[in-house]
């Protein structure tokens, strides 16, 4: 126990330490170009960063509108160097020119790596290719495409509707951010394991997996944003607070996710068209084989899960506010209109994409990602980046950029998304601008499905009911692993009507 403790007093100090001794040459002659927050000697930001803690998104943002290249430097004792930016070029440099440079780095796997293992949101090099590759076939199939809209389309029908219509009739308030979550997650668990763990039922019932990923994706989330990294790697290490809660929350993810691989090898095996058949396929005869289509699995069930669930929350909150925008929408979608929801009929509806679009760029589903330099080198507006620091880039903050979108960048404007001479076409914006799915290289491989899901869903319920916020609510956005409306969103359900 003794040498322990001596070993985790070693660490820390290495870990407080190391920081300062360890910047490469480049940093030091160039630091100058990279806009800092208030700094102190020995301390650089932790002051003011521990100060701003509770609202890191808006404290960036500011810095970064204030900054002339829109590149901030987070440099504070006990972390490695950090550089934001809400630069496009920067963003295209980082997630594309050089790619190879910019991994996820040890520092983001250590993060994610108890959850995640070797999925593919968590490696790089070799392992990352190759998962990429076959997830990216799967993908690009027309059969998971139609299979996934029929997912989404009978939850929906006979789970989602049934349920506002309940509340509609009960006058009761639902919390739409829950409701949302569940109907995700039951259609992301079909999708990766074709099982139905019937999360939407009118009785709201618990779910023991998707409780433990709400746990675990928490606190592995409050890991990024801790001000000394080493206060979660010593509570790991002893396994207490936190941490302790968090290693049960992931023992019980991937004991459940492995007994539902074992139950698939054991009757369909790689027959079904759900992802988990498709990927014990493409994965037989490797090494550790098993693990492995967990790790994968649950990174996609984790993605499929919370991103449109979170998107699709802002958005309907945001049409509460804006009524002429919902307006606008309904004469899209047509409400006196039998004809049933097709992905042809969804892909007419440019004015709703528009608007899951302008939702998406006020409030990312993802509000920030990040890289690691293996090794040094300069962005291209100037920003030295040191060898092993991290490189966040930052869609939140992009998303309020005077500089990228205009005076108006605060304000709900759909149409900023079609083209001024046509309202049918969509206007063409780069994804280094709107890195919503990332971009590059490891560009989201669900964006078309997510796209699919958010559009059917939105015009499915606008068609039918208006959803009406509480206002004694307040909207705040929570930046977990994926964004969370905090209190959730409590909304009243009304029959629309036909005027």
């Amino acid at each position: 126990m003794l040498i322990t403790v001596i070993g985790l007093v070693v660490t820390i100090f290495i870990s407080l330490v190391a920081p300062f001794f360890c910047r490469s040459s480049l940093l030091g002659t160039k630091k100058a170009t990279a806009f800092q927050p208030p700094s102190h000697p020995f301390f650089g930001c932790l002051i003011s960063f521990y100060a701003n803690r509770h609202h890191l998104l808006d404290w960036y943002t500011e810095l970064l509108s204030r900054s002339p290249t829109q590149t901030i430097l987070i440099s504070r004792l006990g972390s490695i160097p950090t550089v934001v930016t809400a630069n496009p070029a920067n963003v295209e440099h980082i997630l594309k020119t050089r790619f190879h440079n910019y991994p996820k780095g040890k520092p983001f796997t250590d993060i994610l790596g108890d959850l995640l293992g070797r999925g593919i949101f968590n490696v790089d090099g070799e392992l990352w290719h190759w998962q990429r590759k076959v997830a990216s076939h799967e993908f690009t199939t027309r059969s998971l495409r139609d299979y996934a809209f029929k997912i989404v389309e009978d939850e929906a029908e006979q789970r989602l509707l049934p349920l506002l219509q309940s509340a509609c009739a009960a006058g009761t308030r639902i919390d739409l951010q829950e409701v949302l979550t569940r109907f995700n997650f039951d259609t992301a668990c079909k999708l990766s394991f074709d099982v139905d763990p019937q999360c939407l039922l009118p009785s709201m019932p618990a779910c023991h997996l998707a409780r433990a990923f709400d746990v675990a994706a928490m606190i592995s989330a409050k890991r990024a944003a801790e001000p000394l990294p080493i206060i979660w790697k010593a509570k790991r290490l002893l396994r207490i607070g936190s941490e302790n809660q968090l290693r049960r929350a992931i023992d019980t993810v991937h004991e459940l996710v492995s007994q539902l691989i074992r139950d698939k090898k054991a009757t369909s095996g790689a027959d079904g068209k759900d992802l988990l058949s498709r990927f014990i396929s493409m994965t037989s005869g490797r090494q550790g084989d098993e693990e492995l289509v967990r790790d994968m699995v649950i990174s996609f069930l984790m993605a499929g899960r919370d991103t449109t669930s979170a998107a699709l929350t802002w958005f309907f909150w945001l049409l509460s506010r804006h009524p002429q925008v919902q307006k606008q929408i309904l004469e899209e979608v047509g409400l006196r209109e039998s004809r049933k929801l097709d992905f042809h009929r969804l892909k007419e509806m440019k004015f709703l994409r528009a608007c899951l679009k302008e939702s998406m760029r006020l409030y990312p589903p993802v509000a920030w990602d990040s890289k690691h330099a293996e090794n040094d080198d300069v962005l291209p507006d100037g920003t030295p980046v040191a060898k092993g620091s991290r490189v966040t880039y930052f869609p939140y903050g992009m998303g309020r950029m005077e500089n990228l979108w205009g005076k108006a960048c605060l304000e709900f404007k759909p149409e900023r998304w079609l083209s001024e001479g046509n309202a049918q076409e969509e206007e063409m914006v780069s994804t280094y601008k709107f890195p919503i799915f990332q971009a590059g290289p490891r560009q989201c491989l669900g964006k078309d499905l997510a796209y699919m899901e958010m559009t059917y869903v939105a015009a499915l319920v606008l068609r039918r009911y208006e959803l009406k916020p509480v206002e004694t609510h307040e909207a705040r956005f929570v930046p977990l692993l994926t964004a969370r409306m905090a209190g959730g969103l409590p909304m009243l359900v009304e029959e629309r009507q036909f005027n």
